[in-house]
């Protein structure tokens, strides 16, 4: 569908949030945009709903979690019940009010009325930082955005923590929503953040693949692609980072719900994104990833979502902007094309750039590596070859867009010689990538990382996220980082898929007995398999081999 360009300012998204881990990836974005995006670049109304002083807007959002969670009245924010169908269109937030050292930060809840808010002496300033490392159990323990109250929907029916009553398998989620009670509550509370739009151009989805809330992400992709068709559904599939826990009853069914996740999510999306720091999402995952100027706990959901969120809140960028001439469709679109609708993300986190210095030199000291590290378990690139690329750049003010070397001197790169940052992100990503399709965003706006946030950052960093000589003090906080990100449509999705379908096809799944009396058919799961590795073959480069896979692993 064509648009003109005075028609994006209206253009609207609604999110999703589906389980424990996306509360907590969710928890860290919401806030980061609720830190950066007064400035003019990116348009808040596009994942907001306008709301009433002091918080003018709110996310437009519906979230999904479980008993127990934080979402209903164990950790103070509303819970769904009578008083939430006769709400007041009051917002709902949680604040932090700082005590002394020893005592650390606990969460307040608060009606957001003037007076309430007023009255709170939350850590607003950057330098005061609240660590909540040991004490967030739960995403809400450290959510201080104000949520509409028809955003939260609790499932009564299971247990976030605990060994019984648990929504661990795929059939489980996925049969939850074929219920007309849940159906129903559902759909209201999307028809009320949807008719507030004034034009609807798709939903975000954050959904869990590791547990049953897979089977509830696939459900809803088929509902939105059936009722909203045309509209732009991207999907981003979480897993927190897995422990090995030599339990082979959680570790198959984690794969099976990843599998199915990966399958539904796809072919209901127009886009589908893995996101994850583990290394790989089969049995034995590889260790997590690791970033250059972050030192975080990968015990902590806390700290890899908060990374996750970083990139996620930079990867959509392009539909937001007040510039911006792609819808989500259109992005989707442009990644998805010959039955790719799975895209691989990468992320500097961040970007690494040395203070004082230009666009030009911070890529070419990358050479022909990638500048990103890998964010959807596919292991790392051997080649910079891709089919289609999305690459947003941010946090780098303009004055540092090129280089301003003397007159007569020789530039020291052909990067050195153009005269806007746009064309010296253009031309890195052809010379990176030559043939392929690259759609490119540079904002001078950073991400405000401040508490919160994690100060998880190497003491390498200034303020601004930018490289030191030597290493700051300990007291300095990082209140704002450059961060690169890429959505690729890359051959290391190849590999990946087909390991996955690889692993499941040697087991026989007969033994799982109990994960298919949860609801789904055996019939059904061996053609999600099969579904699984034609998906992988869309990944092959042309130049592959087109033997047998199948027929070389059972030699």
């Amino acid at each position: 569908m064509e648009m003109g360009a005075g028609l994006y300012h209206g253009m609207a998204a609604v999110t999703l949030q589906l389980g424990s881990y996306a509360g907590f990836v969710g928890a860290h974005w919401w806030q980061l945009q609720a830190r950066g995006e007064a400035g003019a670049e990116l348009r808040a109304d596009a994942l907001h709903r306008a709301g009433r002083a002091p918080d003018p807007y709110a996310p437009r959002l519906v979230l999904l979690d479980l008993r127990g969670s934080g979402t209903g009245g164990r950790s103070g924010l509303p819970g769904v019940g009578k008083e939430m169908a006769t709400e007041t269109l009051t917002t709902y937030g949680v604040g932090w009010r700082c005590g002394f050292v020893h005592e650390g930060c606990r969460p307040i809840f608060c009606n957001n009325s003037f007076a309430d808010v007023s009255q709170l002496p939350l850590c607003l300033d950057a330098s005061q930082v609240c660590h909540l490392e040991g004490r967030g159990q739960v995403w809400s323990d450290y959510l201080r955005v104000h949520l509409h109250p028809r955003s939260i929907f609790e499932i009564q029916r299971y247990n976030h923590d605990g060994d019984s009553n648990r929504l661990e398998a795929f059939g489980q989620g996925e049969s939850l929503l074929s219920e007309p009670t849940y159906l129903d509550e559902l759909e209201d509370k999307l028809h009320f953040f949807i008719e507030e739009c004034d034009y609807l151009q798709g939903f975000q989805i954050l959904c869990d693949m590791h547990d049953g809330f897979s089977g509830v992400g696939a459900k809803v992709t088929e509902l939105l692609c059936d009722e909203y068709s045309g509209r732009g559904i991207l999907s981003w599939g979480l897993t927190p980072i897995i422990s090995n826990t030599g339990d082979p009853h959680k570790d198959f069914y984690r794969l099976m719900n990843t599998v199915l996740g990966i399958v539904h999510l796809s072919r209901h999306s127009s886009l589908f994104c893995p996101l994850s720091l583990n290394g790989s999402l089969g049995l034995r995952p590889q260790a997590p990833i690791t970033l250059p100027y972050i030192h975080y706990d990968a015990s902590l959901n806390y700290h890899s979502s908060a990374i996750l969120a970083a990139a996620l809140e930079t990867m959509t960028v392009p539909y937001r902007l007040h510039t911006s001439q792609l819808s989500m469709m259109q992005l989707a679109e442009a990644l998805n094309f010959s039955g790719r609708k799975v895209v691989a993300a990468g992320a500097a986190v961040p970007f690494s750039v040395s203070h004082g210095h230009s666009l030009p030199d911070a890529l070419c000291s990358y050479q022909h590596a990638v500048p990103w590290k890998p964010l959807s378990s596919c292991g790392e690139q051997k080649d910079s070859f891709c089919f289609a690329q999305s690459v947003v750049l941010r946090g780098i003010g303009k004055e540092n867009h090129i280089s301003n070397f003397p007159t007569g001197t020789q530039p020291s790169s052909a990067l050195h010689v153009y005269e806007t940052g746009e064309e010296v992100l253009g031309n890195y990503l052809n010379m990176l990538s030559p043939g392929t399709l690259s759609i490119s965003h540079l904002l001078q706006s950073p991400c405000k990382v401040q508490s919160p946030y994690p100060q998880f950052f190497s003491p390498l960093l200034n303020k601004q996220g930018f490289l030191l000589d030597k290493p700051r003090s300990h007291s300095a906080v990082v209140e704002s980082i450059p961060v690169l990100t890429a959505l690729q449509s890359s051959p290391v999705l190849h590999t990946a898929l087909y390991n996955l379908y690889k692993e499941l096809q040697k087991v026989d799944v007969r033994r799982w007995a109990s994960f298919f009396a949860a609801g789904i058919e055996l019939d059904d799961f061996q053609e999600a398999l099969l579904e699984l590795r034609t998906l992988s073959q869309c990944y092959k480069k042309n130049s592959e081999p087109d033997e047998s896979e199948d027929e070389a692993d059972s030699d």
